[in-house]
């Protein structure tokens, strides 16, 4: 009988781990769609707003610390700031072997514009939750990445 206690709690708790699997990636995917559909107001995608941000965040950071930062490859990067750059968003400056990325006063206007309101989108995508339920989250989400 033991045997099949084992089995059957086996059983739930992988049954349990493919719904939370599952759940976890539908409800990723929705926050994508809607973070992009936020971002065509500007005509940027994902990678680009990210790339803007850490790029505003961190002003004179290099090429190579925004590859690790975004877990881009290095070419992946360079095609990304070589897109934004021809949009006039970032510059390129370059110290011996060092390239150090910076927003250009449109990069600039562009961020500050968009990171408040950027913050009132993810307040509303996650209103239903109440701050101690969103602190949990975070701590269950940090949790399934230190595995």
């Amino acid at each position: 009988m033991k045997i099949r206690t084992t089995e059957n709690s086996t059983k739930n708790l992988s049954e349990t781990a493919i719904q939370l699997w599952f759940q976890l990636s539908r409800a990723y995917h929705l926050q994508l769609k809607n973070y992009s559909q936020f971002l065509k107001k500007w005509n940027f995608t994902i990678s680009q707003f990210e790339l803007l941000v850490k790029v505003g965040e961190n002003e004179h950071i290099s090429q190579k610390q925004l590859a690790e930062m975004m877990f881009f490859t290095k070419g992946n990067i360079t095609q990304l700031i070589i897109k934004m750059e021809k949009e006039g968003y970032l510059t390129r400056e370059q110290n011996w072997k060092t390239k150090y990325i910076l927003l250009t006063a449109k990069g600039r206007a562009v961020y500050e514009q968009m990171i408040p309101e950027q913050r009132q989108f993810f307040l509303k995508r996650f209103k239903g939750l109440s701050i101690k339920e969103q602190k949990q989250f975070i701590q269950l989400m940090e949790k399934l990445d230190n595995q």
